[in-house]
């Protein structure tokens, strides 16, 4: 029944939208809102989506230490060890595909705009996260994390067009 009530509310407000040609957004609530997603809320949030990414990082980095910690203890290698060897990988895998979501359907398909200036390096710097998310799934090397921390931080200067302000820079 929850469901329900759910779904007829969220095609109410399509029909509004519809209806009225607008929408508001938290930062403008005037202003038309362009969609950031299939239902055209107007509610965006860069800043997150970056920290988001970084914060992925930061689990794919604890993973591959994780990882290599089993590697090198003989002692680990039995069912348990084992056990939380693949929990890693999954985790490490599973956070790297969430940074390649956050890049194909938040930016590419919502926020990076042919008309901008920038739109080259801006699709250079997220082809360059999406192939850094893949080398982390890839290999346990803790270089592949860097590399994707790096890729992040050129993606934020060629998207923010300006150096990173970001919550990771302020530890």
């Amino acid at each position: 029944m929850k469901f329900r009530k759910l779904r007829h509310s969220v095609v109410f407000a399509a029909l509004l939208v519809i209806v009225s040609g607008r929408t508001a957004t938290a930062h403008e609530p005037n202003e038309p809102a362009a969609p950031h997603c299939e239902v055209p809320c107007g509610i965006y949030d860069d800043q997150m989506r970056f920290e988001q990414m970084l914060e992925d990082t930061e689990t794919i980095s604890k993973a591959i230490a994780g990882i290599e910690e089993f590697a090198s203890d003989p002692a680990a290698h039995n069912a348990l060890g084992i056990n939380q060897a693949s929990r890693w990988v999954t985790t490490k895998e599973d956070h790297a595909t969430n940074t390649q979501h956050i890049v194909a359907q938040y930016f590419l398909t919502q926020r990076i705009k042919p008309e901008n200036e920038r739109y080259l390096d801006q699709l250079k710097a997220a082809h360059g996260v999406l192939v850094a998310a893949m080398k982390c799934k890839q290999d346990a090397d803790p270089a592949t994390a860097d590399a994707l921390r790096n890729a992040i931080h050129d993606l934020y200067r060629a998207y923010e067009g300006k150096e990173p302000q970001l919550h990771e820079d302020k530890k």
